[in-house]
């Protein structure tokens, strides 16, 4: 071909560790494709040299596409026809202006995701890898686009990369099963054999990118979490509930979100998010120190094996169903449950005694209000510590282990004057109490860790001691008449991050001490273990025998059955905590959002604005949720709007959320469907309609 004045040409060479046939394909196909998208320029071959010869835009693009294809050709990646097209494409778009121009096909064809069996999962198009690179920097991205873009096998290969390189715990994938109703109760077999088949689009992307035998203990183990949207949300506990807030115990039905509820590390969190379940089935899960709670059965707990614990492995999420008929491993109980790792710190409350001397006194006082109040006890270091405790009053000792609390008199003071310790008493509402019927008052039950621990210790100091076993650390052992004091105990031992056991020993098999009367009252005991750091005692006997023995070791808890408990009305809540958890009832841990997770909302056109919000407040700590759709393709019923339309009017512009769209461009399926895309975008376009129905009109109308 000659040049003419306003024809340009250009050639380069290949260099010769490169085989033509990787640069012009098998058959010279690759040269076909670049020869017809370029119609005006005159392109050679000849040995390892190329050339090309015609209008100047289009030379100039043909010596860009073949820089970019040997940059690609550089890193072992291959070119195919498809990729040529692809790159052709990106290049006219960067000449026609549209686009930054930052990224070239080099860039976007040679960036790897996953490398599974052979095989390297990588974007195809500029959109794409525009939309891998928002997955890295966002936190929340909507990836919408018609079918076929790669929205979700993207996704799905990001999800799998964080958790191959330990950024999450655990992948969940979730759809909204619109055309099973969201019950899927119509469908045969178990719940996993009813939404297999709904959701195999996910696990068939999951066998592409894992090795397929390991899919199944993934699953098992709670790594990979597959379920329909309605699951995602039914994690819930019946409304009656007891959640610990900073003013004590509150039923989780009374809950809003602003209040605040407990954490595990002792402190106050806000509740982000309340969400009504409905009725559902409940099961009551109980540890083996008697401690209880009811939840659904997709309900979510923190758990670890001994083998976890044994080699230092993260805990692990469970749904209340995936341990149920799997609570023991041998003789062992299977799943421990995770403890407070500080004490509770309520509000501090003015109390009129010190805590101190009201445990002692609930221990071994006399309380009747009848005559002047006493103390029993043949520790003279107690009689001291209580006088000391006690401003204006006197501890004096009468006989044996009998001390008698007398007010220090003054110049002046008539004989009407009321005890002091009988004062503090009546404010208390513990005048006329006696051994069977003390309790602690609540202004000490939830005070500071400093004031509670002081009523153990007094109580501990009086009634209690340590109990040593050659070779284990020491025990704790508690015992009342009370059953309102033994609860208190238990209760003041959890909030510190304890455990306690109790057992009944009935008055009749009891012992015959000193006294003469015989024993009117079972008696509660309460073996006791305390975390490292928390001080039982501090008569100096039993405090040096507690240490001499190593302490308390480390309380535990374990999962010790859970058995169906009916039906009940339930209400999830979403909390600040960056572990999600908070305590429920009997100091138990649980929680109920998602963190340290790769979240993929799939089909996401077909929620409705309602499923939408539950779905994104759900988001916990370190987590990322990727949501896809195609809003031209809702299922809905007549008059839902879909909540992938809505979101993205209300979140547009939200930092750190971000909306990547893609095109028929884009389609990486069969080149006809991109094709079909576009003819129904321009029917849709042309008749005002939206997937076939005219827009703001019911379908069927």
């Amino acid at each position: 071909m000659t040049q003419t004045p306003s024809s340009a040409r250009a050639q380069f060479t290949v260099p010769a560790k490169h085989p033509m046939v990787e640069v012009l394909g098998s058959g010279d196909a690759l040269l076909r494709v670049i020869e017809q998208a370029f119609p005006e320029a005159d392109i050679h071959v000849r040995g390892n040299e190329i050339s090309a010869t015609g209008e100047p835009a289009e030379v100039a693009l043909v010596q860009r596409l073949f820089d970019e294809m040997m940059l690609v050709l550089r890193t072992g990646a291959p070119m195919t026809e498809d990729a040529v097209e692809r790159s052709i494409a990106m290049l006219k778009a960067t000449q026609n202006g549209e686009g930054d121009g930052t990224e070239t096909p080099a860039e976007v064809l040679t960036q790897n995701i996953l490398s599974s069996r052979g095989r390297t999962i990588r974007p195809k198009t500029l959109n794409q890898k525009r939309y891998v690179d928002a997955i890295d920097k966002h936190t929340i991205v909507f990836g919408i686009g018609p079918a076929g873009t790669g929205k979700t096998y993207l996704a799905m290969a990001k999800a799998v990369q964080a958790l191959q390189s330990k950024q999450v715990n655990r992948i969940i994938l979730t759809r909204p099963a619109v055309e099973a109703g969201e019950r899927l109760g119509f469908l045969p077999g178990t719940l996993y054999e009813k939404i297999d088949p709904y959701l195999r689009p996910l696990y068939d992307a999951l066998h592409d990118m894992l090795d397929p035998d390991s899919i199944p203990r993934l699953m098992a183990a709670g790594t990979i979490e597959v379920a329909p949207l309605a699951y995602m949300r039914g994690r819930a506990q019946p409304t009656f509930t007891n959640v610990l807030t900073p003013d004590g115990w509150r039923p989780i039905g009374d809950l809003q979100v602003g209040d605040l509820v407990m954490g595990s590390d002792g402190e106050p969190t806000p509740v982000l998010g309340v969400y009504p379940q409905g009725e559902k089935d409940v099961y009551r899960v109980t540890a083996q120190d008697g401690a209880w709670t009811l939840a659904c059965g997709e309900h979510l707990w923190t758990v670890r094996t001994r083998d976890d614990a044994r080699r230092d492995k993260p805990w692990r999420v469970l749904e209340t169903q995936d341990m149920i008929g799997n609570l023991r491993a041998a003789h062992y109980r299977r799943y421990e449950l995770p403890m407070l790792t500080a004490p509770v710190e309520f509000p501090e409350r003015a109390v009129p005694m010190d805590p101190y001397a009201l445990g002692l006194l609930l221990g071994d006082g006399c309380l009747t209000g009848s005559t002047t109040p006493s103390f029993a006890t043949e520790d003279g270091e107690l009689a001291e510590a209580l006088e000391a405790a006690l401003p204006g009053v006197a501890v004096r000792h009468r006989t044996g282990p009998d001390y008698v609390l007398n007010r220090v008199k003054s110049p002046g003071d008539v004989v009407t004057i009321e005890n002091p310790v009988t004062g503090m008493l009546r404010q208390l509402d513990l005048v006329g109490t006696r051994s069977h019927s003390k309790f602690v008052p609540d202004d000490y039950l939830y005070n500071t860790s400093e004031v509670r621990l002081a009523v153990l210790q007094g109580l501990l100091d009086s009634d209690g001691g340590p109990v040593t076993q050659k070779d284990r650390t020491c025990r704790v052992q508690y015992s009342t008449a009370s059953i309102l004091l033994r609860d208190d105990v238990i209760a003041l031992v959890q909030s510190l991050g304890g455990v306690a056991y109790t057992r009944r020993r009935l008055a009749k098999d009891r012992e015959q001490g000193t006294a003469l009367a015989a024993h009117r009252y079972d008696s509660h005991v309460v073996d006791i273990r305390l975390p490292e750091g928390i001080e039982p005692f501090r008569l100096a006997r039993k405090a040096e025998k507690y240490r001499a023995a190593g302490g308390g070791g480390r309380p535990m808890r374990f999962i010790d059955s859970i058995e169906p408990a009916g039906r009940e009305e339930t209400v999830c809540i979403q909390v600040a905590a960056e572990d999600s958890l908070y305590i429920t009832q009997d100091y138990l841990l649980t929680h109920n959002t998602l963190n340290d997770a790769f979240i993929i909302l799939d089909e996401a056109q077909n929620t409705s604005p309602e499923q939408m919000k539950m779905f994104l407040t759900r988001l916990g700590f370190e987590s990322k949720i990727v949501i896809t759709g195609d809003v031209t393709q809702v299922d809905l019923p007549n008059g839902t709007k879909s909540g992938l339309r809505q979101v993205q009017e209300i979140l547009e512009g939200v930092d750190d959320v971000h909306f990547s769209r893609l095109s028929s461009q884009d389609v990486v399926r069969h080149k006809l469907v991109g094709r079909i895309v576009d003819a129904y975008e321009k029917y849709d376009t042309e008749h005002g309609t939206e997937n076939g129905t005219h827009k703001g009109r019911p379908r069927g109308k």
